[in-house]
């Protein structure tokens, strides 16, 4: 019998075949941001302004997509509702959630560039206050705590906020409190979407302006950073999760449908298999029919699957990294056995690389060290993972002497003259007399 799940599997030897993958970016980066929604994008804009004046706004907004009535004496979670909530967690969740932390800490500080460089020619200093997004989904997302505010404090960030909408009745999910009492974190506020990120931006109410805002959030959230971009820094516009697997004739077929699901369950979240093997596709194909009717939630996992998903069967497997490195993925996972290493070498474009049939996305969003936000829609091309290093800016230093200057002060002059700027060359002139 015909499934809706066929359609997924493609072969590329017809010309429509990229057309088709060109498609599939298209309707990712539109799930990212309100990319071709005018209408959408201007009430955006309105609610930035309208935040722009301060807590009414806030509260107001809140009030309308939340459908919860807060003052604004009400948007701060209390150090004590913090502790409670730390009090009460089951402790080996908790034991969990202090391991992960203690990952994501060691090797965020093993690549931290800020306390490393020797160079007389540069100073980093840690951005001074921070805002984290956490999404306010149905089940809570400690992870995106973790992965958010570890790399900030390897950095030396002092002030960090949280913010996330009060999805859990009137409030946030207690263990994102826990999380954020176990990290230190005692500014929390149970506000969300566009008026929160705009409230950090503009820090024109009871939230003190930040300097730079990250995390994740849906395509209200993502166009907000967007366009508050450059009142504050953001960490990059992120769409739905996706996850790009290469693999050869001796991966797995259920390991491979797995990994697949385990990000179209998103819903949407974008789940593709490039191959060279006939064999295998149809493999993951019927684990795929299989799998997806034992989850909870498979009418929309599957529509997921037949939108944003596709299995790729490449004549040439030179091919599927060609074309893995256009694709760009958030995650990339390489299930080709023994050559799994030496594929990983020729990719240059992903968020991050999952090496090897034992090494599924879900290492990386919870447990190995690096941070889960990544950069999605193509944009890992410019983008790279957030890390410790983000939350630093460099400042140059320059210092010369007399005498080093009077070796460089023709050059210097003559240039600033070529560019007809008198003023630039006769100050270094002046020095010269």
């Amino acid at each position: 019998m015909v499934s809706e799940l066929d359609k997924i599997l493609i072969r590329w030897d017809r010309p429509e075949d990229a057309e088709g993958l060109e498609t599939l970016h298209w309707e990712i980066r539109r799930k990212a941001t309100f990319i071709d929604d005018a209408s959408k994008r201007d009430k955006v804009r309105q609610i930035c302004q309208k935040v722009y004046g301060g807590d009414e706004a806030v509260a107001a907004y809140t009030k309308e997509f939340d459908k919860v009535e807060l003052t604004p004496g009400q948007f701060r979670i209390s150090e004590k509702d913090l502790e409670k909530s730390h009090e009460e967690i089951d402790k080996t969740l908790l034991s969990s959630i202090r391991q992960a932390i203690k990952n994501v800490r060691q090797y965020q500080s093993e690549i931290f560039i800020g306390d490393k460089s020797t160079h007389p020619g540069i100073k980093y200093t840690p951005i001074k206050r921070v805002g984290v997004c956490v999404p306010g989904a149905s089940a809570p997302l400690p992870s995106t705590v973790i992965m958010c505010v570890v790399p900030a404090q390897v950095a030396g960030v002092k002030e960090i906020v949280v913010v996330s909408p009060p999805r859990y009745k009137g409030s946030i999910h207690p263990v994102i409190l826990a999380t954020c009492c176990e990290l230190g974190i005692n500014e929390v506020y149970r506000i969300g979407g566009v008026q929160a990120v705009a409230a950090m931006a503009y820090g024109n109410g009871s939230i003190p302006k930040v300097d730079k805002i990250v995390g994740p959030g849906n395509q209200w959230v993502q166009t907000a950073k967007l366009e508050l971009f450059g009142h504050v820094g953001i960490d990059s516009v992120a769409g739905p999760s996706e996850v790009l697997i290469i693999a050869n004739d001796s991966a797995e077929p259920k390991y491979v449908a797995a990994d697949m699901l385990s990000q179209a369950e998103h819903d949407p979240g974008i789940a593709v298999l490039f191959t060279d093997s006939e064999r295998l596709a149809n493999k993951v194909l019927i684990e795929l029919k299989k799998q997806v009717s034992k989850l909870e939630r498979y009418a929309q996992t599957e529509k997921c699957l037949v939108d944003f998903s596709r299995i790729v069967v490449f004549q040439n497997f030179d091919d599927a990294v060609k074309y893995a490195n256009i694709f760009a993925a958030e995650h990339l996972q390489i299930q080709c056995g023994d050559k799994s290493r030496e594929i990983a070498d020729k990719i240059t474009n992903a968020g991050a690389i999952f090496i090897g049939d034992y090494t599924p996305v879900a290492v990386g969003d919870y447990w190995a060290g690096p941070s889960h936000t990544l950069p999605t829609g193509q944009t890992a091309k410019f983008f790279s993972p957030l890390s410790a290093n983000d939350f630093i800016k460099s400042t140059s230093i320059i210092e010369y002497d007399k005498k080093k200057l009077v070796q460089s002060a023709e050059d210097i002059i003559r240039l600033a003259e070529a560019e007809g700027l008198d003023a630039h060359a006769r100050s270094v002139k002046i020095r010269m007399q």
